[in-house]
């Protein structure tokens, strides 16, 4: 369900409550962490369900690094490519997290532009079990995207997914309060 839209540079931005791997987009984001072991979470849900091929791909390409982005095949899943984002786990602000989480969303958008990827869905990177508050999170996320939508690239969509139908209406609160959106 789309909560919330926005135009930008005649590119769209959705935030959609959905879960990641219901979505269609030619794209999805994994929230990895940095040995690209997919147990929990996203990445579990990305991972079982598209079958043990991601592992695999991803075990011939970690690590990766806090801040960058790698792509594997997306197995049983309908996506052209699964792209694996680190964000940082939160340490209170003092690890550069602010500079690393726009650095992973950075990252993963510019390698599906490489891609030549014409949608693509991600999560809140790094608001799980990597702690990071939900509100700066967003707002890095948030601004980070509408900043790659100003340019050209090849990606003329880009969603936000939550499946969680609280913190989706949630980060549609932050993102309007911020940004001033209605």
């Amino acid at each position: 369900m789309n909560l919330l839209e926005r135009e930008i540079n005649n590119k769209k931005f959705l935030l959609v409550e959905n879960s990641i791997i219901e979505e269609r987009v030619e794209v999805i984001v994994n929230p990895a962490n940095y040995n690209l072991t997919h147990g929990g979470g996203v990445a579990g849900l990305i991972s079982h369900s598209g079958g043990p091929q991601i592992q695999r791909e991803s075990n011939e390409k970690s690590p990766v690094e806090t801040g960058q982005a790698i792509h594997t095949g997306a197995g049983d899943l309908p996506f052209k490519y699964i792209i694996h984002t680190v964000g940082p786990v939160w340490k209170g602000g003092a690890g550069n997290e602010d500079v690393l989480l726009r650095s992973a969303v950075l990252s993963a958008l510019q390698l599906a532009d490489e891609l030549k990827i014409k949608s693509i869905s991600l999560p809140s990177i790094s608001t799980g079990i990597f702690g990071y508050p939900l509100e700066p999170a967003v707002k890095n996320i948030i601004e980070t995207i509408f900043q790659f939508l100003e340019k050209d690239s090849n990606l003329n969509e880009i969603h936000l997914c939550e499946f969680s139908r609280e913190k989706a209406l949630e980060i549609k609160r932050i993102i309007q309060d911020y940004f001033r959106t209605p």
